[in-house]
């Protein structure tokens, strides 16, 4: 194929997740009048996006990182150096005596964990949160909804009836995935709803992640109405955690065509595998959009995309194009940089995308090439 662009450059290596800071300062300047216009503070969710090597831009933005586990933790008080936020389904005795002296926040997913961390977490001048379930569903995939039937996600409002909460401080609602503003606002409902005997003595609520600001379409001037008549109304201070907002089309994922072989359709092996590097494309599932490609049978030459792995069923989906593929062609997968990224492995010791930056200049610089010696260490 033959097209004038730069990420179909052979001096990049392949295959290789590319981020455009570009495109990353947009979406952080619209977060950065969402919080100016609305008063809440956004801090970043690690779970979505850790590429740190932006951290001294996102910083500029956000005002710090929540996390989940005390590497993730550990990552936004070193490498960004801001607020650090915890929420766990559980922790660990260990976990807590690392975290009081990491994070600003934490929220404990139960009332017996709270209780049994609440003396070293107070002592540590940490403010204390529950993560409460809302029951209100807004998720279109089950996998990702936090407020599904039997969740393990949240204390529900009846277990909190008599409880002490004293030392709670602030409460951590979290049930969309990549919804909109009216999703946001019918979940706020849902809160008053719910935890009305609760929200006159917090000083903080989070409202989590899954906010798509940033996505075309996406409706910003309400979700700023609605946020700050929320925060305005219980005077508390209104946090949100968005992950792929962060990095929603910020950048690829560039790969090339290793061979073509035929089994009833022409099927192309990638230097990618899908199971490895963009395992949602498996675990969803969802079909990843391709450069330049169509859906199949639009355009005239029709291929299966395969990844490089031994796995039977690492294959991503049907493709159209204008030419015949050959081997060495590059493609290109779109929205590569979050929740991508940060699921990767080094299954089947195939070879691991390298991370690169398109800087504001254009100029491409490579961030971080992967070795055997990585491969090896993580096993023993």
């Amino acid at each position: 194929m033959s097209y004038n662009d730069k990420l179909l450059d052979t001096n990049i290596p392949s295959p290789c997740y590319i981020c455009e800071e570009s495109l990353l300062q947009r979406n952080l300047e619209l977060m950065e009048k969402v919080q100016r216009e609305s008063g809440c503070n956004i801090i970043l969710a690690l779970k979505g996006f850790s590429m740190w090597s932006t951290f001294p831009m996102v910083g500029k933005y956000l005002q710090g990182c929540t996390a989940s586990s005390v590497w993730e933790a550990k990552l936004a008080k070193f490498e960004m150096g801001k607020e650090v936020h915890a929420y766990s389904p559980a922790y660990k005795k260990q976990d807590i005596a690392e975290l009081t002296s990491l994070v600003n926040h934490i929220s404990f997913n139960s009332l017996q964990q709270w209780q049994r961390y609440k003396t070293q977490i107070l002592e540590a001048g940490v403010a204390a949160g529950l993560r409460v379930n809302p029951e209100h569903r807004e998720a279109e995939t089950e996998l990702y909804d936090p407020s599904a039937p039997g969740s393990r996600l949240g204390i529900r409002a009846s277990e909190l009836e008599g409880a002490d909460l004293s030392g709670i401080t602030g409460l951590h609602i979290h049930n969309l995935c990549k919804c909109d503003s009216f999703a946001t606002e019918r979940t706020i409902r849902a809160v008053e709803e719910k935890f009305a005997n609760w929200l006159p003595q917090m000083q903080w609520i989070n409202l989590g992640g899954g906010h798509l600001m940033t996505q075309q379409g996406y409706d910003v001037e309400h979700l700023i109405g609605v946020l700050k008549a929320f925060r305005e109304k219980w005077d508390v201070e209104l946090i949100l955690e968005p992950g792929s907002a962060v990095a929603w089309q910020t950048g690829t994922l560039v790969c090339e065509v290793v061979d073509i072989v035929k089994n009833q359709e022409n099927i192309a092996i990638l230097d990618i595998s899908a199971t490895a590097h963009m395992p949602d494309v498996l675990e969803m599932p969802y079909r990843p959009a391709v450069r330049y490609a169509g859906e199949a049978n639009e355009k005239a030459y029709t291929y299966k995309l395969g990844g490089n792995s031994c796995l039977a069923g690492d294959v991503i989906d049907r493709y159209s194009f204008d030419k015949p593929l050959n081997v060495g062609d590059r493609l290109i997968f779109e929205d590569m940089i979050h929740y991508t990224m940060v699921k990767t492995t080094f299954f089947n010791g195939v070879e691991h995308p390298h991370i690169g930056i398109i800087r504001e200049s254009g100029d491409f610089e490579l961030i971080k090439s992967f070795s055997y010696e990585e491969f090896r260490s993580r096993l023993s």
